[in-house]
């Protein structure tokens, strides 16, 4: 892994017709905030939210987080001026779009397409916009790999655990939540979405815990997840931040560790040896990698200097 990482800990979402919470997330400690045109905006207030949105990413500090914004779906008479509105006046200062309910590559072509043009002819660097597809369906998950090859625009992939739950016929009405489930409900959808991830080079978010009286409830979804090898998951309040970049940033313990497994495994490959001891425990490149990949995190999160 590269030393200049990317967090994406804790992905904050905001609606984009409250400019009140834009004006919060721009002060959050979120790694990434998106501002939705999705899921959080009644229907007919979508057209008039793109506004807000515009004003709040002009009017705001964003320059020490990602800043990203979800479209409505391609399935919807929305999408379509969503980017064009939202990308034609602030296309410079948006990192990413999040397309939600993405079942298949062509999804992504479709958004690229016009996204191309968008830039083009509003003068902005062609290629500069990422593209994070939500997994939200059977599809989805079906074609996840596929999904996660599908541009090299794309800058994650992303799991969303409600309209999969809707989706799948599930009986639960708490989004990510099954605490009666014996075992880690999502682990089969996650575990997917973060191997078809991590084939294309991606970061893989877990989607949103929606109790948020429940900080432990949060934790432990965070926890599994991180086990996974996800990289971080939505905040839905200001409240979950603090945890979830809490659980996706490695334990400093074990950064320490990782970065003395680094360099002895180094220093070992300089005097020709294809393995060494590092705190009792045989390394070899394998861990070594493993090392690497935490130490590039800890760095990136002040973890390590």
């Amino acid at each position: 892994m590269s030393e200049d990482v990317e967090l994406r800990r804790t992905q904050l979402a905001t609606p984009a017709s409250d400019p009140d919470f834009m004006e919060s997330a721009s002060r959050s400690d979120a790694d990434e905030v998106f501002l939705d045109l999705e899921d959080s905006v009644a229907p007919n207030a979508k057209v008039e939210a793109r506004e807000p949105l515009i004003e709040a990413v002009e009017e705001h500090d964003w320059s020490d987080k990602i800043l990203s914004f979800r479209m409505n779906g391609i399935d919807t008479k929305w999408w379509y001026d969503d980017i064009i509105e939202v990308v034609g006046t602030v296309g410079e200062q948006i990192d990413d779009i999040i397309v939600p309910k993405v079942a298949g590559p062509s999804d992504i072509h479709t958004v690229e397409n016009l996204l191309e043009q968008v830039e083009e002819n509003n003068g902005l660097e062609v290629g500069a916009i990422g593209l994070e597809p939500q997994i939200e369906d059977g599809d989805g998950i079906h074609n996840v790999y596929e999904i996660a090859h599908a541009s090299d625009r794309l800058s994650s992939i992303i799991f969303g655990p409600g309209d999969y739950s809707a989706a799948m016929g599930t009986p639960g009405l708490d989004i990510g939540q099954f605490p009666d489930y014996p075992g880690h409900y999502w682990h089969h959808a996650l575990s997917e979405c973060n191997s078809a991830a991590k084939s294309a080079g991606l970061p893989c978010l877990d989607g949103p815990y929606a109790d948020i009286d429940d900080p432990e409830g949060f934790r432990t979804s965070a926890e599994r997840a991180n086990m996974i090898g996800c990289d971080g998951k939505w905040a839905i309040h200001p409240s979950q931040i603090e945890l979830g970049n809490e659980v996706f940033a490695p334990d400093p313990d074990v950064a320490e560790r990782a970065e003395r497994i680094v360099d002895a495994y180094a220093e070992a490959m300089e005097e020709g040896k294809g393995a060494v001891s590092v705190d009792g425990q045989m390394v070899d490149e394998a861990t070594n990698k493993m090392a690497q990949e935490i130490v590039a995190k800890a760095r990136a999160a002040g973890i390590l200097d």
